[in-house]
């Protein structure tokens, strides 16, 4: 080989290695996109718009110290549909925009009422130029919003409204009163004259408020990130609601809304708050505690970014059971150390009848 050709092949191969081989830290070399963060994200977002048979799971993923990990790409996960593993045919980090449904208590307890109002302003702040949220409110009825705003000013002045009228109680509890007694009265047994007061019964129907939210909610896109966010001390007199959990909570499912309780007063006895976070739980949302307004406030901001950062997954579903209305749905994390937050499962009208 001619000392002209060795030359020329030499530089040839340097200039091959510095194409395909790392770049250094001074090189002004332009870096590729990684295709599920740009290329892939905005097809993501379109075929979760046009596919209407999909599975659409927001996922949050935390590391132990509860923070967001973010990174992690599709090969992390794995999807099972009634216990059959499933080939995820969407992912994307992407972050989508909201439509939220702010469902105020309205009937608190004077001081929880006067902290939640102070706080609600905050709300607001978490609102994105592509978001949209309705503020309504309920007690024994539920009071539905004028429409969803669309931007900041049109929110905060739902909000300002909504402050106004969710005030501390002035009607009293109701009270929860024994029927005097009818039976034959025992040996030595004084007479009952009265029913005894018990304290007071729920007379508020969460139930039926979450199935009106939701309500709201389901014409809106797959291609957003739909919340209902409760504000709420936990009460539910069941006996006031049309609709029960089951019905609220299948709501929420069809139309892939995920629920986030604030759960206002004190959480001293939490099991009062167990409706709300069944609620959070079965629907992939999360519930959170505060008693005073600054903690209020700091909890809406941390709810609506953590609904920005979650990872969404999407697969059709294959080989699950075809003869139930409802799937169980398991998402795990290959990477150890990490927790998944999503729904437990779904619903479908698309049940096919059992053979006989």
């Amino acid at each position: 080989m001619s000392k002209r050709l060795a030359a020329l092949v030499l530089v040839w191969t340097l200039a091959s290695a510095n194409l395909d081989g790392p770049t250094t830290l001074g090189a002004q070399v332009p870096q590729e996109p990684q295709p599920n963060q740009a290329r892939l994200q905005p097809d993501a977002r379109s075929r979760i718009r046009v596919t209407s048979n999909l599975v659409i799971l927001p996922v949050a993923v935390k590391d132990a110290a509860g923070n967001l990990v973010p990174g992690l790409q599709k090969s992390d996960f794995r999807v099972s549909d009634d216990g059959v593993e499933q080939s995820i045919s969407v992912f994307t980090a992407e972050s989508f925009p909201l439509s939220l449904v702010v469902l105020v208590d309205d009937d608190l307890p004077s001081g929880v009422a006067e902290q939640m109002v102070k706080s609600l302003r905050a709300v607001a702040s978490g609102f994105g130029p592509e978001d949209e949220a309705m503020v309504c409110r309920y007690d024994l009825l539920f009071y539905p919003g004028s429409g969803f705003a669309h931007d900041f000013d049109a929110l905060w002045k739902d909000l300002q409204d909504a402050q106004s009228r969710s005030g501390p109680s002035t009607s009293g509890p109701v009270p929860f009163v024994t029927p005097p007694s009818s039976h034959p009265l025992g040996v030595g047994e004084p007479p009952q004259a009265a029913g005894t007061n018990l304290g007071h019964a729920p007379t508020k129907a969460l139930d039926d408020a979450v199935h009106a939210a939701a309500q709201l909610l389901r014409g809106r896109g797959n291609d957003r990130r739909k919340i209902v966010l409760l504000i709420s001390d936990g009460e539910n007199g069941k006996e006031f609601n049309r609709h029960t959990y089951n019905d609220a909570l299948g709501t929420l499912l069809r139309a892939n809304i995920s629920l986030f309780s604030l759960a206002v007063g004190s959480s001293t006895y939490k099991r009062r708050f167990s409706r709300l976070v069944s609620y959070a739980d079965d629907s992939g949302g999360d519930i959170y505690y505060a008693a005073r307004s600054d903690a209020m406030e700091r909890l809406y901001s941390r709810i609506t970014e953590e609904a920005r950062h979650e990872y969404t997954l999407a697969y059709i579903p294959t080989g699950n059971n075809k003869h139930s209305d409802y799937h169980a749905v398991k998402v795990q994390i290959t990477r150890p150390g990490l927790t998944v937050r999503t729904r437990q499962g779904y619903r479908s009208d698309q049940a096919e009848p059992s053979g006989r």
